[in-house]
């Protein structure tokens, strides 16, 4: 049950910078290390072992289920949003520490590894903050929100950071002291949001599931575990998770790789300030008004009308990097014009997932743990695409790869059609919930 504090406080004050916290240490572990360990071990690391470690580390993301339901026995949601986000904040400066190091990849990896079970953990009690202090009408109304910070964390951390870190490469006698920099500043940027956390952020409820021995503890997670795959439809629905972000997998982490690479290699030879400026500009515009309007969107149409077309937006501007790989223009305007037109795409499209696995999968008594099953569902299919895209792009090149990308969408885009829906879409009933909560 909300208390009155908690309704008593604007989703603004919280929603924006919660997902951001959200987003931060998932793209600087899945994105922006690549660009980082390709600076930092430039000749000595290969495109196959980043793609392969940068996404094999964010597996706890995948594998939060597994710890899901005992966030619901201990403390409230708050709690640990807060102490995660600080663990993160002094990890991100460990990473900092450990570039200068002699095998600094392994001691970098390692304490990212750590980085991505805090915040996996962080993301469990977020969205369960999320949908336990706002019914369904308001979840689509903020949905946009929550995804326009999500990706601002994206362009801040893929855009801004990486572009700062291109220009003081030159400034501070090489790559090593320049992104030992870009970690400092995202340790800092982590443990500020704790501290305001700890002011601004609701409960999110307390205990769920309150034990009193292991035994307990064992027969409670099996109860979560058991009835998310008795869920109606829940094959179908982890089967569309798994395709929706597909194409995107593939994709994300050799895109920086191909932008970077010189021309004789199928890239586009461009300078990492250049992928930074051509990221955190117009790209930042192009993710937080795609977002938006993705929500409201939503909120108007109804999901089940529009999850066609939101798959589409996220799917289809990959085709973009297809024909950039083709034709390997030289234009700077240009190239940021078609990453711009995929950013807000993916701005406009993410949403869409997100508000389907909040109210057609986690509907229920343990909500909470089962948005977290079904987002790691979506994890483990976007991380195994990670794994192997280096492979496939330095087997195939970079324009057949984009062939492979392209292909991938199809599966998505025809079950997008034809998904069947638990519950009505439109001004969800909270009798419909309640029905589902007692089963």
């Amino acid at each position: 049950m909300k208390t009155s504090r908690s309704k008593s406080l604007n989703p603004l004050r919280w929603v924006p910078t919660l997902y951001f916290g959200m987003g931060l240490p998932f793209v600087m572990v899945q994105l922006v290390s690549v660009l980082m360990f390709s600076d930092v071990g430039e000749g000595t690391l290969s495109d196959a072992k980043i793609a392969f470690w940068t996404s094999l580390i964010i597996l706890p993301w995948s594998l939060k289920p597994l710890w899901s339901p005992f966030l619901e026995m201990f403390k409230t949601k708050k709690y640990f949003v807060v102490g995660t986000q600080m663990i993160t904040g002094i990890c991100f400066a460990l990473v900092a520490l450990s570039l200068p190091l002699p095998g600094f990849f392994t001691y970098a990896i390692a304490i990212m590894g750590i980085i991505a079970f805090s915040g996996a953990t962080h993301d469990i009690a977020a969205d369960g903050i999320y949908m336990n202090e706002l019914d369904t009408k308001t979840q689509a109304q903020y949905i946009g929100w929550q995804g326009a910070f999500f990706n601002i964390a994206k362009v801040v951390a893929a855009g801004g950071l990486v572009f700062l870190a291109g220009i003081l490469k030159d400034k501070m006698g090489g790559p090593v002291n320049a992104w030992m920099l870009i970690m400092g500043i995202s340790a800092g940027i982590m443990i500020l949001l704790s501290l305001w956390h700890s002011r601004a952020l609701p409960t999110g409820g307390g205990v769920t599931n309150k034990i009193n021995s292991a035994k307990e503890g064992w027969e409670s997670f099996v109860r979560v575990f058991v009835t998310f795959f008795q869920k109606k439809y829940i094959a179908f629905y982890i089967i569309f998770i798994i395709l929706y972000r597909l194409a995107e997998g593939l994709a994300i982490k050799i895109l920086p790789l191909f932008l970077k690479a010189p021309a004789q290699d199928g890239g586009l030879g461009l300078e990492v300030s250049q992928i930074g400026l051509i990221n955190g500009t117009f790209g930042t515009v192009a993710f937080i008004l795609g977002s938006i309007l993705a929500g409201y969107y939503i909120s108007a149409r109804g999901l089940r009308r529009t999850l066609f077309f939101l798959c589409c937006a996220i799917n289809l501007p990959f085709l973009i990097y297809l024909l950039l790989a083709t034709f390997q223009p030289s234009n700077i305007y240009l190239i940021g014009s078609a990453v711009v037109c995929e950013y807000f795409g993916y701005g406009f499209g993410f949403v869409g997932l997100t508000l389907f696995m909040m109210q057609q999968v986690a509907p229920g008594q343990h909500k909470m743990a089962h948005y977290a099953f079904a987002s790691g569902v979506m994890n483990l299919g976007y991380m195994f695409a990670g794994m192997v895209s280096g492979y496939l792009s330095d087997a195939l090149g970079y324009r057949m790869f984009f062939v492979v990308v392209a292909v991938a969408m199809i599966p998505a885009l025809v079950v997008s059609r034809i998904i069947p829906f638990k519950y009505p879409d439109r001004e969800e009933s909270e009798g419909g919930i309640l029905s589902e909560e007692i089963k």
